[in-house]
């Protein structure tokens, strides 16, 4: 390769890694309103998606009104806020956060999309980077499809979106920020005429750990199982007992273990609590690997999942307090970075 076509790549391979790192703090603030849109029971408040024209909010009262409509005929409105006695401006509230979740959904879509094709068509994309980035563009269409299958669970089934239906909304969300994060961080490595990273040994391990904790506190999120272990600021029997024993009363296994371990309240918030702490002992001896090669990665390692375990005591202490669930919402899309970018250190360490 001549010296010119060497500079263009790294050139080419440094505004591409920038553009991705982009997009993945566009994905960390989304989950960060997705977790605001879930505690404020915000998710069903519009009742249909309209890819072009539900960028609009309504204007007028009767289209507030036509839309207010809607809401009253879901099990959310009839169940719970219609006897409660919900006004339009209380409508309006909740209309807020799920319109703003989807407007930065769409706003991601072209930020991603509209670039893509510039760099795509100026030949501008390195080689061997077009099918991973075509990927990252149809799991981000994926997650536009996972999410209305999820709202609709809400407006037809159910008072609440199906869990399950959540758990697949966030882990694809967490799941694309990671592909973003190590596709930036592969670029940057070809800037500098450095090999892929491979994802392999205790990287590898700790990924697939902190997927089932994401996995179980987006069940505990989705079926609200954060108040199951009692509430009260600094309450032991919250934090770390559940309702004043180590191992909560009330687990039902009547209807078989795969229903218990995945849809018990009880049981679900007991192992995202624990296995937290098998989460943070791999994730100390990744952070001890790095120390002498990349101290800054330990360090920022070392914080986030510190802080992290922190504001999950808090939001358990403070029955799921709204700020401190979004906090710890959005540090555990923080994780899911942190953790890649030392992954990809320790691959890239290990060829």
């Amino acid at each position: 390769m001549s010296s010119s076509a060497s500079t263009d790549v790294r050139r080419d391979a440094f505004a591409l890694a920038r553009w991705l790192f982009i997009v993945a703090l566009m994905v960390v603030a989304i989950v960060a309103i997705g977790g605001i849109t879930r505690l404020t029971e915000s998710g069903v408040s519009i009742t249909e998606w309209k890819p072009v024209t539900g960028t609009i909010p309504p204007i007028t009262d009767a289209q507030w009104q036509a839309e207010f409509d809607a809401y009253r005929a879901t099990p959310q409105y009839q169940l719970i806020n219609g006897p409660a006695g919900m006004t339009m401006e209380t409508y309006k509230f909740i209309f807020f956060w799920e319109w703003v979740h989807r407007l930065i959904a769409r706003t991601i879509g072209l930020v991603f999309a509209l670039p893509l094709a510039w760099f795509w068509v100026k030949g501008r994309v390195p080689q061997g980077y077009k099918p991973r980035l075509l990927a990252l563009l149809a799991l981000g269409a994926a997650q536009g499809a996972v999410g209305w299958w999820m709202v609709k669970s809400g407006i037809v089934n159910d008072v609440k979106v199906s869990h399950f239906r959540l758990a697949a909304h966030l882990l694809v969300a967490l799941f694309t920020l990671g592909g973003l994060v190590w596709t930036a961080l592969d670029l940057i490595a070809l800037a500098k005429g450095k090999p892929r990273a491979r994802l392999q040994g205790l990287g590898l391990i700790a990924l697939l750990m902190l997927l089932v904790q994401l996995f179980y506190g987006a069940l505990v999120a989705g079926m609200r199982a954060g108040t199951s272990a009692g509430a009260g600021w600094f309450s032991m029997d919250a934090w770390p007992l559940m309702q004043g024993e180590f191992y909560p009363d009330g687990v039902d296994w009547a209807l078989g273990a795969a229903h218990a371990f995945l849809s018990d309240p009880f049981l679900v918030h007991f192992i995202h609590r624990w296995w937290a702490w098998a989460v943070v002992a791999v994730l100390v001896v990744v952070a001890r690997r790095l120390r002498k090669t990349d101290r800054k990665a330990s360090v920022v390692l070392h914080s986030v999942f510190g802080a992290q375990v922190l504001l999950g005591i808090c939001t358990v202490w403070s029955g799921v307090a709204l700020w401190i669930a979004v906090l710890h919402q959005l540090v555990g899309a923080l994780l899911v970075a942190a953790t890649v970018w030392s992954a990809h250190l320790l691959g890239s360490r290990e060829r």
